[in-house]
């Protein structure tokens, strides 16, 4: 971060480099020097500054790691550690060349702080300083770093295994409109910042752990090595020898090991913590005070062990006192809490008077509706932390953004014939889905391809019907890494809601949209809407073509083509039908794009021209209706397109029938509810740029 202030821009073009350089040129230095301190000598006065820093170094790494809200938020603390672990190593070897070649000389010669560790710290005592550093060592391997060591690495393996799950999720969420793109991008640079953390967090677990052993192995070889030299090469006697190398060498331990097992602690605590953002010292004070019970108890237990005879009174006593004021505290506030919820003034239920009825007091039908029982109330309520009215303006959003119209609000609202945990989704007053949730479980779906089960409810997922598992919260992981994609309740309720409206498109146009959409173009196009309606066609045939499209999945965002199609036929027809077919002939290359993107090829089924003729008969006979194909007829076809259909998706290919421009509505609206992903398109909606493939022929 660049500072933008007269101060600092005056020293900074006074100084031959660059303030903001600094960090980039730190740690090449930092490793540079750790390494020269392996080869070169370093006087005693240079190793006090670096053992200074090393410690405090440890220091700052620790608290950072106390502070940060989320592991993600320090991701660079791998590579502290190891660069800290090399400089701790590097001091190790600096130091041992000093102690060895100047030992001898007392014990100032390898510096003031060895000497401080050495003389002050254990106060003189090699045998003291021998058990201390040897209890340092056992909780800095046995216990910090092993069990970090371990947590890392289970970290780090479920964290992998989940993250084709979590990628998952975010597709699905995406795909429901809950996220946009930018916000879809962000959390799967999250995720996968996560997951090369954690493993990076593993490795640099075994940096600590070796670190540890490679203390255990300096001390016995500085002893052995300092004792050989001291009698041989200097004359030093064995007594005198023991006490100089031994006291050097327990001190140079020291100065190493406080700051590894500063770090052990801090990578402990990084890998230990919850992803969540919350600082960890709030976490502990709230959580070890919130329940005033397991105080209340505390307070009697350690009051007993203080009047036990023989037992110290004073401590136990005085921490009985301290818990027992927390206690009171935590009980004085929540009744505090209480009085204050209860000291609320109650509204006065007035009953209204009674007045004569009016229109006003019939109310219309919503457009979309959305009933909920009690129990899922939560999730429509902010001030209870439901999130599920963004995630409806979020399907209403991206829908609106799909079909080039604006969605009507969703008027939610309880209803107590429900079961409690079941919703409603109604269209015109008419339900058009239900199903149950659990608001307190997630359900876990099987995409089509999963490792193993998981324990849970089975269930339907209400949207697409695939089978799917309510599990519990902690389960979320574990069924990721098995390839379950995993959503919460509120986020299977808004994909169903977005299913059930893509489904039925065509029912939430209506004249007031269809006005909007005409105004909007007249803004811009003035000239084409001029003398539309309703000279040459009513508003009434405009809402019902633009319903024929929608019916077919086709997005009415082309306003301007749809408009321009229809001021063209429009004189010479105003059946919604024709006008409908004409339009689609306009819109060629948008349906097309919409069933198979730009691909140059365009896989089709086709009928046999026997078939053609026989159907061509067939709805002259019957005045174009589709019932009137007969029963046998109708059967045999509707299996042959079902099988063409079900062969297309398994080779992942679009499922489109071409037919004749007079067959194809009849056809369209014959297959819409049988089978629902088959495309009808006639000869003239293909573009003359894309090239057509004949899959199969219905009828041989």
């Amino acid at each position: 971060m660049k500072l933008s202030l007269p101060f600092y821009d005056k020293v900074q073009n006074k100084l031959p480099f660059k303030i903001g350089v600094m960090p980039a040129i730190g740690a090449p230095v930092l490793v540079l020097s750790a390494l020269a301190m392996v080869v070169l000598p370093v006087p005693a006065f240079l190793l006090d500054m670096f053992f200074s820093f090393n410690i405090a170094l440890s220091l700052v790494v620790l608290l950072v790691t106390i502070y940060t809200r989320r592991p993600l938020d320090f991701a660079a603390f791998p590579t502290v550690l190891l660069i800290a672990t090399l400089l701790r190593l590097a001091l190790n070897v600096a130091s041992t060349r000093v102690v060895l070649l100047h030992g001898h000389e007392g014990p100032g010669a390898a510096g003031q702080v060895i000497d401080a560790f050495g003389s002050v710290v254990i106060g003189g005592n090699y045998a003291v300083g021998l058990v201390v550093f040897l209890i340092l060592m056992i909780i800095n391997f046995m216990v910090v770093t092993k069990g970090a060591g371990r947590i890392s690495e289970v970290s780090a393996r479920f964290t992998l295994d989940a993250l084709p799950g979590k990628q998952m999720a975010i597709d699905a969420d995406l795909n429901a409109g809950l996220i946009n793109q930018d916000q879809a991008r962000t959390r799967r640079q999250e995720v996968t910042k996560e997951a090369d953390f954690y493993g990076s967090m593993d490795g640099a677990s075994k940096f600590v752990k070796g670190d540890a052993i490679a203390g255990i192995l300096i001390l016995a070889i500085n002893i052995v090595g300092g004792l050989s030299i001291g009698m041989i090469q200097h004359d030093v006697s064995f007594s005198e020898a023991i006490e100089i190398y031994t006291l050097l060498t327990i001190g140079d331990g020291l100065v190493a090991q406080i700051p590894s097992l500063l770090l052990s602690i801090g990578a402990a605590m990084m890998v230990t913590r919850q992803n969540t953002d919350e600082d960890m010292g709030q976490q502990l004070v709230f959580q070890l005070v919130d329940n005033p019970k397991a105080l209340i108890i505390s307070t009697g237990i350690l009051f007993v062990m203080g009047v036990v005879p023989g037992m110290p009174h004073v401590p136990f006593l005085a921490l009985a006192l301290i818990c027992g004021s927390f206690a009171y505290w935590k009980v004085k506030t929540q009744e505090k809490i209480k009085a204050a919820e209860l000291a609320k003034p109650k509204q006065e239920i007035v009953a209204p008077k009674p007045k004569d009825l009016s229109w006003d007091d019939v109310q219309p039908v919503d457009v979309i509706g959305l009933e909920v029982g009690y129990r899922l109330i939560p999730m429509v309520d902010r001030d209870q932390g439901g999130e599920l009215l963004d995630r409806v303006k979020g399907v209403r959003k991206k829908l609106s953004q799909d079909f080039g119209f604006l969605i009507p609000p969703v008027h939610i609202r309880d209803n107590l014939e429900l079961p409690p945990n079941s919703y409603r989704i109604t269209l015109m007053g008419v339900a058009v889905g239900e199903a149950d949730i659990r608001p307190d479980n997630e359900l876990a779906i099987n995409p089509g391809q999963v490792f193993g089960p998981i324990d849970g409810e089975p269930t339907i997922d209400p949207a697409f019907g695939l089978e799917a598992v309510w599990i519990e919260k902690s389960q979320r992981e574990h069924a990721q890494a098995l390839g379950y994609t995993v959503v919460d309740s509120a986020t299977v309720l808004a994909t169903h809601l977005s299913q059930m409206l893509t489904n039925n498109a065509e029912r939430l146009l209506g004249h007031e949209e269809a006005q909007n959409l005409v105004e909007l173009l007249a803004r811009q196009a003035p000239r084409l809407v001029e003398g539309l309606i309703p000279d040459l066609v009513s508003l009434g045939v405009v809402v019902k073509v633009m319903q024929n499209l929608l019916n077919e999945a086709i997005p009415i965002r082309d306003v301007r083509t749809i408009i321009q199609t229809l001021s063209e036929y429009a004189p010479k027809s105003q059946d919604p039908d024709i006008l409908t077919a004409a339009v689609r002939i306009s819109l060629k290359r948008l349906i097309v794009q919409e069933i198979n993107g730009i691909a140059p090829e365009l896989p089709v089924i086709t009928l046999v021209p026997e078939l053609e003729q026989i159907l061509h008969k067939t709805m002259q006979a019957s005045g174009g209706e589709s019932t009137g194909i007969e029963p046998g007829l109708a059967e045999r076809l509707q299996q042959s397109l079902s099988e063409a259909t079900q062969q297309q998706e398994l080779q992942g290919e679009p499922a489109v029938l071409l037919t004749s421009g007079v067959l194809r509505s009849t056809l369209a609206r014959f297959v819409k509810n049988t089978i629902p992903t088959l495309r009808v398109l006639s000869y003239q909606e293909v573009p003359d740029e894309k090239q057509i493939r004949i899959v199969r022929a219905v009828g041989n």
